[in-house]
């Protein structure tokens, strides 16, 4: 709920606490136990900002976030709640959704390719050690180098096969790669394709802008990530959020801070996105965080304990929300204390004993100020939200995603030539790496001796004074004066041969195997008794010829087949080298980024050490004036 521009989160001391939108991009936190009001919190800040246009994020484990699609019922509970925070106005309100799911489910599918994830974030999605990570990246390093796109699962699965086949080949530029780590890998893989990785890696890739949408009234999208079965895999979930909280900040430029921010994204169960992070996946993880709001992106991470985000990114976290904490044993009570420290200090209370004493619905609150200090810690009433608090039911969410904007542009999976096509021919996968070439027209085939039309009463003739053909009946035809040949009797186990009668020399029709075309032609007839028509008198050079023209045509058909073939392999080659500049493109472009990103860490690193510098020379010499006088 909006009040006077800003989200209206609770009410404290009878003093509405709200969140500053110009601020909304410093991250923040929202903490407490199980079933002590984060969900209605977060639902009432997802509300403010779609309110104001900014499009939100949020991963729904449980399923009760998808309310959001119907108006809220105003039951007793929620009466006294308003009764109690001071709102007068309060108006029941649905907001833009759109539902997405990994599994494709419970919403449009989200996919991403293996490039796009990287060696980093698949290797802690596999949970692979130290050592086969190694292995992996120097996978994606091979695949680079010679030029082959990894998109799906199966791209990996032909590419472990392929260096581990060719290991020697790749020791010495690479380092070792054994088949022991390798097959581990592919155990790793096999494992995450059970899990529905091969659902989650492909094309058409997410595109992020469309998660940054408004709908006709100005209002933000809120994109909601069905969780409940992707959340059974810890790993698979929080990487998932890792790559799309990096993706932001890879594709968004820069903004810097505005009126209000461009995107925020709410993070369920955030401790998995920490829980077994090695050093480097974890210093990544805090760039992002640190380097992400010039980007206008707003994270807020929503967990149990405060303990369970490292210190370096609960610093980073401006805007915090700490519902009740149970504190019975020791370690507990050390938990408690941890929170109660990260909160500037109210003299009116207790910090520490507050957060033990809250009751459901109530949090302490602390946001940023007009000048972005921490403002001092009140204790309020969280408002309600002015959605549906629940979950809707499967027949309402379906008829959501077949009226979306998005249907039909994610539903169909597209498997384009990468990797596992490149590879397939080579390490015999099953599928040809080049489209088997079309094959050439049917020509046909010359054979001796030579067969025509058989004439019956009539003949098409070409006659030489009219340089046209002519109709000529058997009867006027004039027979060649030619001997007849010799007739040897045939042998026991041979047919009789047909009687021949007279023969004469004609202009008859005859296909021509070179052209596929019929022409004029003089041939010697002879007439068949048996069958009263005539039919050509082979001779031997007639033979030969007819002999020759049919290997001409088989060769002619050889070397259609070969020109096809080529322009194929020519053509896959082609296309394979601009589908490898589009991807080195792409990767210089990223480098660029991580070089001005690393650019600006140093310069702030030698500005920070220049100024501890100067200052201690400064206070050397001001001592060293001192002494003298």
């Amino acid at each position: 709920m909006l009040l006077d521009g800003k989200i209206w989160v609770g009410t404290g001391n009878h003093t509405p606490i709200c969140l500053l939108p110009n601020m909304a991009n410093r991250h923040g936190l929202i903490a407490g136990a199980t079933g002590t009001g984060k969900t209605v919190t977060l639902k009432v800040m997802a509300e403010g900002f779609s309110a104001m246009g900014v499009p939100v994020f949020l991963s729904d484990i449980k399923g009760d976030l998808s309310g959001m699609v119907r108006l809220g019922e105003n039951t007793d509970k929620i009466a006294s709640r308003l009764m109690s925070v001071g709102v007068n106005n309060f108006k029941f309100e649905t907001y833009p959704t759109e539902f997405w799911d990994v599994y494709a489910e419970q919403g449009h599918p989200v996919r991403t390719t293996v490039s796009e994830m990287g060696p980093l974030l698949l290797g802690r999605m596999l949970n692979l050690n130290e050592t086969q990570a190694g292995v992996l990246n120097i996978l994606f390093r091979v695949a680079d180098d010679e030029n082959m796109l990894l998109l799906d699962i199966k791209d990996i699965k032909a590419m472990l096969a392929y260096v581990g086949e060719n290991a020697s080949r790749y020791t010495l530029n690479y380092g070792n790669v054994s088949k022991a780590t390798i097959g581990a890998i592919q155990r790793a893989v096999a494992v995450l394709e059970d899990q529905g990785g091969d659902r989650f890696f492909g094309e058409p890739a997410l595109n992020i802008a469309d998660w940054m949408q408004q709908d006709e009234d100005g209002r933000g999208t809120i994109n909601i990530l069905a969780c409940d079965k992707l959340f059974l895999n810890p790993l698979m979930y929080s990487t998932f959020l890792l790559w799309m909280l990096s993706e932001l900040y890879e594709t968004l430029p820069e903004q810097g801070d505005s009126d209000k921010p461009r995107m925020v994204f709410f993070f369920d169960e955030a401790h998995l996105l920490f829980a077994d992070c090695g050093r480097q996946l974890m210093d990544k993880i805090e760039q992002v965080v640190r380097l992400i709001r010039s980007k206008g992106v707003g994270v807020y991470f929503i967990t149990q304990n405060p303990a369970d985000v490292p210190m370096t990114i609960l610093g980073q976290l401006g805007n915090r929300v700490q519902h009740a904490l149970r504190a019975f044993t020791p370690l507990d009570q050390k938990a408690v204390k941890v929170a109660a420290q990260t909160f500037r200090a109210n003299p009116a209370f207790d910090t520490e004993e507050a957060i033990t004493q809250l009751q459901t619905g109530e949090a302490l609150l602390s946001f940023l100020d007009e000048k972005g200090a921490p403002s001092m810690v009140t204790r309020a009433t969280i408002l309600p939200p002015q959605s549906y608090m629940g979950a809707i039911d499967a027949d309402l969410r379906r008829t959501f995603i077949d009226t979306s904007r998005f249907i039909g542009v994610y539903e169909e999976k597209i498997d384009r030539d990468s990797a596992y096509e490149y590879l397939a021919a080579t390490m015999n996968l099953g599928r040809p790496a080049v489209p088997a070439p079309k094959a050439a027209p049917a020509m046909p085939q010359a054979s001796a001796p030579v067969t025509v039309a058989a004439p019956s009463t009539t003949f098409m003739v070409f006659d030489p004074a009219t340089n046209s053909y002519v109709a000529k009946q058997l009867d006027t035809l004039t027979p060649v004066a030619e001997a007849q040949p010799a007739q040897a009797q045939p042998a026991a186990a041979q047919p009789a041969a047909p009687v021949q009668g007279p023969t004469m020399r004609q202009n008859v029709l005859v296909l021509d195997p070179a052209t596929g075309q019929y022409v004029q032609k003089e041939m010697t007839m002879t007439l068949d008794t048996a069958t009263g028509r005539y039919i050509p008198v082979t001779t031997e050079a007639e033979a030969q010829a007819a002999a020759k023209a049919a290997k001409e045509a088989e060769a002619l058909k050889a070397k259609q087949e070969k020109d096809a073939a080529k322009a194929a392999k020519e053509a896959d080659a082609a296309e394979r080298r601009k589908q490898a500049d589009a991807l080195r493109d792409e990767r210089a472009d990223r480098a660029r980024r991580n070089d001005s990103i690393l650019g600006r860490i140093k310069n702030t690193a030698i500005n920070t050490a220049t100024r501890s510098v100067v200052s201690e020379l400064t206070r050397g010499l001001l001592g060293t004036l001192t002494g003298k006088r």
